[in-house]
């Protein structure tokens, strides 16, 4: 049996002017399609300006005309090499994204019996935690009838709290929730060392 041939569909605008409006976040130069725009900026008198004119100045000056508030009437461009307007944008986008650096909840889990070797070893991770500026959620995990055991499980989050009393700080005293005991620690702002 022959299968009828395929119905021919484009794949996309395979018009390259398009797919580059499409990916910009700005309108420059022949994309404003408007017949007249507000011009701010350096090396231009501000005013309302033909969309032609604004061109011709861009060009005269070797930079590109752009389209900073479509919304405003007429719309505001400014006169800008947008190459290097979009690679500051980035890096200052960059910038303030290291600055704010968020801080995680990492979690810590422990069983009413976990000896002293993995206290110590979970211990560790956790300061390591805290040391980087992120919270840590320690729970002990209760299973069966291990709920009996709701002291064990307590004082185990206590002397972990008494371990971790130089990098952070309880949020409160353990709390169960379920089959659950859990303390959450916060981590002590530390102090740059000069």
């Amino acid at each position: 049996m022959a299968f009828p041939p395929r119905p021919k569909f484009p794949r996309g605008n395979f018009n390259p002017r398009f797919k580059r409006e499409q990916q910009q976040e700005h309108r420059t130069n022949h994309m404003i399609r408007v017949p007249q725009i507000r011009l701010v900026g350096d090396n231009v008198e501000v005013g309302v300006y033909s969309i032609q004119d604004a061109l011709k100045l861009a060009h005269e000056q070797g930079l590109d005309l752009v389209e900073i508030s479509p919304n405003a009437d007429p719309p505001v461009c400014k006169i800008i090499d947008y190459n290097k307007f979009l690679y500051e944008k980035k890096k200052k986008e960059k910038e303030m994204k290291a600055n704010s650096k968020m801080s995680e909840v990492k979690e810590i889990r422990f069983t009413p019996n976990t000896d002293d070797h993995d206290f110590n070893f979970k211990a560790k991770h956790a300061e390591d935690f805290l040391k980087d500026g992120n919270k840590v959620k320690a729970y002990v995990q209760f299973k069966g009838r291990a709920i009996m055991f709701k002291e064990r499980g307590e004082l185990l989050l206590l002397k972990f709290a008494e371990r971790l009393a130089e990098m952070g700080a309880p949020e409160g005293l353990p709390k169960l929730e379920g089959k659950r005991m859990m303390i959450i620690f916060a981590p002590k702002s530390q102090k740059k060392k000069k």
